[in-house]
């Protein structure tokens, strides 16, 4: 059924259009429903003035089996979803006033008072059910008419994202929606780009023409999707499929799914009962933050520190004014102070540091704007490697922090770093 199944997502927003906010949701709900054997056919975004709104539903309306809106059901004036699709529709708006009651109570858990505005959300297109939001004051909408499902979501993704997971896809996995015989896997590698990617397992792949490949690079990673409609290719195939590919990477596979570099290093380090502190310069904080995104990071992360000026590295992390004079604060040299130094001051067995020319301005001859030197330090001693990334100011940053963590799961798994770093520099 999923293969003929046409899903669309229409995103409302003007910042999306103005480039204000990236569209998170478009990913989401793409993964969720891919997870369950659904697969969006489209995702149209549109302003939030009636006349978008009405012909963007209308185009999905009219070819579409499952429409999902996110947005537009706030309690301001602009917020005008319900109304422009209830309209389209031909649908009377029906006053709910077990929506009021929900509303109501969660203003007077936070000690406020509800505004007349807010009155707007308690109103559902005929025929329609509430999907209840724990979250904020705007319900989902779900309306099933003319054959099809209809989905009307909130816009905050704090919101949006507990409603699909707990009432959108086990209403349509109930309504047989949900395809099980569906089967996939993905594959998340780095230190290959993705024309060498598909050079190296192209050979694999070619052995089976039911086989869905799909290549997904972001911020130095490649992911690979191996997926197979209606079990054309069954689970254990597909997972001898993806086993192959695991033994042609080597160490530039980093897991199956969708696991984060930091969380294969935090849970490595938990194992051994192991600590680490991070200390950055260019990256800002994007080194701790990587970590202290993990639930329980405080038993294995003890703590970071950013350390901009030459000041503050003397003065925090101990580095050695000699050395910032005579090698400069980019350079293997303050790297690797900078780690030890965190290492002493917080006590742990490991450390990582970064520093760097991140750009548009700085850079010299021997380490022109891109430049940036990660260090290491372990019980074993300590380590430094240099990188260059093109790019503007915070993709080399985004850039640095990934091969920062690339560079520890490789040293603790134990791989030949060398010669994984003559790979990375080739691919950028």
């Amino acid at each position: 059924m999923s293969s003929e199944l046409k899903v669309d997502l229409i995103t409302l927003g003007d910042e999306l259009l103005l480039g204000i906010r990236e569209n998170g949701h478009l990913h989401f709900i793409g993964q969720e429903f891919g997870r369950h054997g659904m697969f969006l056919r489209r995702n149209l975004t549109c302003r939030d003035t009636a006349e978008e709104i009405r012909e963007s539903f209308l185009s999905s309306w009219n070819s579409a089996d499952i429409i999902i809106t996110t947005g537009g059901l706030g309690p301001t004036t602009d917020d005008n979803t319900r109304e422009v699709i209830a309209e389209t529709l031909g649908l009377e708006l029906v006053f709910d006033e077990s929506i009021k009651n929900d509303i109501q109570a969660r203003f007077d858990r936070l000690g406020r008072q509800m505004s007349d505005n807010n009155l707007k959300q308690c109103y559902l297109p005929k025929g329609a059910e509430k999907l209840p939001n724990p979250f904020g004051t705007a319900p989902g909408i779900h309306l099933k008419h003319d054959g099809k499902q209809l989905f009307m979501l909130p816009g905050p993704s704090s919101e949006l994202r507990p409603m699909l997971e707990s009432e959108v896809i086990p209403r349509l996995c109930e309504n047989g929606f949900c395809n099980i015989n569906d089967s996939y896997l993905q594959l998340r590698t780095i230190g290959v780009g993705e024309s060498h990617l598909d050079e190296m397992l192209s050979p694999t792949f070619a052995r089976y023409p039911e086989l869905n490949v799909a290549y997904c690079a972001h911020n130095g990673l490649v992911d690979v999707r191996l997926s197979s409609v209606n079990q054309a290719i069954g689970e254990k195939q597909i997972n001898e499929i993806a086993e192959e590919c695991r033994e042609k990477l080597g160490p530039d596979f980093i897991c199956y799914g969708g696991c984060s570099i930091a969380k294969i290093i935090f849970n490595h380090l938990r194992a051994d009962e192991k600590t680490l502190a991070v200390a950055e310069s260019c990256t800002g904080g994007l080194l701790s933050n990587a970590f202290t995104n993990i639930p329980g990071a405080s038993k294995v992360f003890a703590g970071g520190v950013v350390c901009y000026s030459n000041d503050a590295k003397m003065e925090m992390l101990g580095v050695p004014e000699e050395i910032l004079i005579q090698h400069g604060a980019v350079s293997a040299e303050t790297a690797v102070a900078m780690a030890t130094g965190v290492a002493e001051r917080m006590s742990t067995d490991y450390a990582l540091s970064i520093t760097g020319f991140a750009g548009p301005s700085g850079g010299t001859p021997e380490n022109p704007v891109g430049t940036i030197y990660i260090g290491y330090s372990c019980p074993c001693g300590t380590w430094c490697v240099r990188m260059r990334y093109p790019g503007e100011r915070v993709t080399v940053k985004e850039r640095a922090v990934t091969r920062a963590l690339d560079v520890m799961r490789r040293k603790i798994r134990k791989y030949k770093v060398e010669d994984a770093l003559a790979t990375m520099n080739a691919c950028g």
